[in-house]
């Protein structure tokens, strides 16, 4: 039997009879995967009395930096907390440009509002999803103090790539700071919101840009409720442990010694350094984390069955789907980003609304920037970002997660074939 056959049969079930009848399932599009681990050990940070950034965030952030094997890991509430972090201990603010992807979510975009600087954002390059090293070299100016690449779906940008632009027009980059004359180009501030445990070119995630922040939002392979993460590389005459003490410092309000810190006896007195911020990750959240950090490679290794599943179950329809895994890279199997050859918005549209009515939750991932009312009043127009409006027209994101059973993502199959051939009979193009 096809891999069509095989869904199509799957998309039935027999009365009691021995009549076919269609029976239609309900596959979320994304749900968190908690077991019993992950229960038990939020009970076991409720049991210890200790709630807030305590001993759990601090295992948490260790064991995050050995599997992603890099020195130290710093945790927030959230991946956008990481990244605005990120930029201040760049030291970037009024007057100063950084450049990202206008294919992206919002929150690769507005820490650069945050911190008072202008966004500038880079067209993708043709077909693709990655930003377009090419045109980033040309974006380049004075004033530039970063480049925020974007993991989308959890697929690396091509950092090599990227440095090679970079360090093509490093006679522009103007350091100002102590930090920022550790480097000889734009220094790299990876969005890796997607790709926790993805490996490019024999680097993991976390290794390849100057610095990366990941997401742990309930949507993501690896989740937390919310909360974010930020990670470096090994740079030279970087000292991690003072870049640690710093991000500690702005993620609780500048003040001196955290809570944990301030238990031990006579140790209550305190200074508050700046007037920073307030966006530690808690017990809770990071017990959420120890758990699942401890299954991951399991959930990673399923992603990829069920990507491989969609290839092969969908390599007949006219579906160009992203590319997770090759010779020298593999993804986090994140999102199963899928673009409807020749189709037009309408009829990408239509797909995701018939395929709702027959149980099957689909996304888009991304409208672009510069369509959103935020980015149109910064001034950005979606006709000079041709390349990332041509991908969003006819994307659709199909389910992808671990409480998807094959017989799910079967159905899956079954229903994107019906859908494409019923949209198809009613002449939507």
């Amino acid at each position: 039997m096809t891999a069509r056959g095989r869904a199509a049969a799957c998309a039935k079930g027999r009365r009691k009879d021995g009549m076919l009848v269609n029976v239609k399932r309900n596959i979320p599009f994304s749900p968190p995967d908690i077991s019993q681990a992950e229960i038990d050990e939020v009970a076991d940070a409720l049991r210890s009395g200790w709630i807030t950034t305590g001993p759990k965030t601090k295992q948490f952030e260790r064991d995050l930096a050995e599997f992603s094997h890099t020195t130290r890991f710093a945790c927030f509430n959230s991946a956008t907390a990481a990244l605005e972090c990120a930029l201040r201990l760049l030291g970037i603010g009024p007057g100063d440009e950084v450049i990202t992807s206008a294919y992206t979510y919002t929150a690769s975009a507005s820490p650069i509002v945050h911190v008072g600087a202008t966004p500038v954002l880079c067209d993708v390059a043709p077909g693709s999803f990655e930003i377009d090293y090419d045109q980033v070299a040309g974006l380049v100016t004075e004033k530039t103090r970063a480049v925020i690449p974007v993991d989308v779906a959890g697929v690396m940008c091509d950092y090599d790539r990227l440095r090679a632009a970079l360090e093509s027009v490093s006679g522009k980059w103007r350091p100002r700071t102590p930090r920022e004359e550790l480097f000889d180009r734009v220094p790299i501030v990876a969005d890796g919101a997607h790709s926790l445990g993805a490996v490019c070119h024999g680097l993991h995630s976390g290794q390849a840009a100057d610095l990366t922040t990941f997401s742990f939002h309930a949507v993501k392979n690896l989740t937390t409720a919310e909360g974010g993460a930020l990670t470096w590389r090994d740079i030279p005459g970087l000292d991690s442990e003072e870049l640690y003490r710093d991000l500690m410092l702005m993620s609780l309000h500048g003040q001196t010694k955290d809570a944990l810190a301030k238990t031990r006896v006579g140790a209550w007195e305190y200074d508050v350094a700046f007037c920073g911020w307030k966006c530690n990750m808690t017990d809770l959240q990071a017990a959420l984390g120890l758990a699942q950090l401890r299954r991951y490679p399991g959930l990673l290794a399923r992603r990829r069955e069920i990507v491989e599943r969609y290839e092969r179950g969908l390599a007949d329809l006219p579906f160009s789907l992203i590319k997770h895994y090759g010779d020298d890279f593999a993804s986090s199997g994140h999102l199963m980003l899928a673009r409807i050859e020749g189709a037009s918005q309408e009829f990408r549209n239509a797909f995701i609304n018939e395929m709702g009515e027959e149980g099957v939750a689909c996304n888009v991932h991304y409208k672009p920037l510069p369509l959103l009312t935020a980015y149109k009043a910064l001034g950005f127009d979606i006709a000079d970002f041709p390349n990332a409006l041509a991908q969003f027209s006819n994307e659709v994101t199909l389910p992808l997660h671990t409480k998807l059973s094959d017989d799910d993502v079967d159905y899956v199959i079954a229903m994107c074939h019906d859908v494409f051939a019923r949209l198809s009979a009613k002449g939507v193009r």
